[in-house]
């Protein structure tokens, strides 16, 4: 991959990533975080696939245009956690505390967002081990293991031999949205697949689901916004 600059008010970048698997050039903007990809079949001459790009980059602007402002985590930021916003504060000790309506954050300010997120995703360990737990026992069966990453395309997965994978950044979200997603990935551990089946072992275990999944449809991506480097 290679990264080349367009001249504007901002510069656009865009990242040229050529596939084997792919039969035409094609654009991209990532809804996450904004990054711009351009494609490039085998046998495509990176000029002509810059060319393409020029062409459309009034589009690519206006895609841009509508992505949500990001947010950089320091000391007077706000970010939801459970679902609820919280701003965040200095502290005092050694520990991050979570409040009702702050997070107090002790220490260099410069490392606020560092040590928010590293109390996020043991906030978002916790919580999850526990809701994995709750509706493990209600199915009968537990993981094999399970991992948390900062994915991008979803919230939570199953693999074959029964290791569950989640979002840490569900733990922004309300409450019910995380236990929906546990309940989930769990009822994977006796249907791998979407059928009815399946669905019908999230019912058993969580109850009804559809409020907490139009959430994730709707506003999950919200959760991307937050920056912690």
């Amino acid at each position: 991959m290679s990264q080349h600059i367009f001249p504007g008010n901002p510069p656009l970048t865009v990242v040229l990533r050529h596939s084997t698997r792919a039969r035409r050039i094609s654009l991209r903007v990532s809804r996450l975080d904004g990054r711009v990809t351009l494609t490039v079949p085998k046998g495509v001459r990176e000029r002509e696939a810059l060319a393409f790009a020029r062409e459309k980059e009034s589009w690519v602007r206006a895609q841009l245009d509508k992505q949500p402002t990001q947010v950089q985590i320091a000391p007077g930021s706000e970010l939801p956690v459970g679902g609820r916003m919280r701003r965040v504060v200095a502290g005092t000790g050694r520990s991050v505390v979570l409040g009702v309506d702050e997070i107090a954050v002790p220490g260099d300010a410069a490392r606020a967002g560092a040590r928010v997120q590293g109390f996020l995703r043991e906030l978002a360990r916790n919580r999850l081990a526990e809701a994995v737990d709750h509706y493990g026992a209600r199915l009968g069966r537990h993981p094999t293991r399970m991992t948390l990453r900062d994915t991008r395309s979803r919230w939570g997965s199953c693999s074959s031999a029964g290791a569950l994978m989640f979002s840490w950044r569900l733990v922004m979200a309300p409450e019910e949205v995380l236990d929906y997603v546990a309940a989930h990935e769990v009822a994977h551990l006796a249907e791998m697949n979407h059928s009815k089946a399946f669905w019908d072992q999230v019912t058993r275990i969580h109850g009804t689901y559809k409020d907490q999944r139009n959430w994730l449809r709707d506003q999950g991506q919200e959760l991307h916004r937050y920056r912690f480097a």
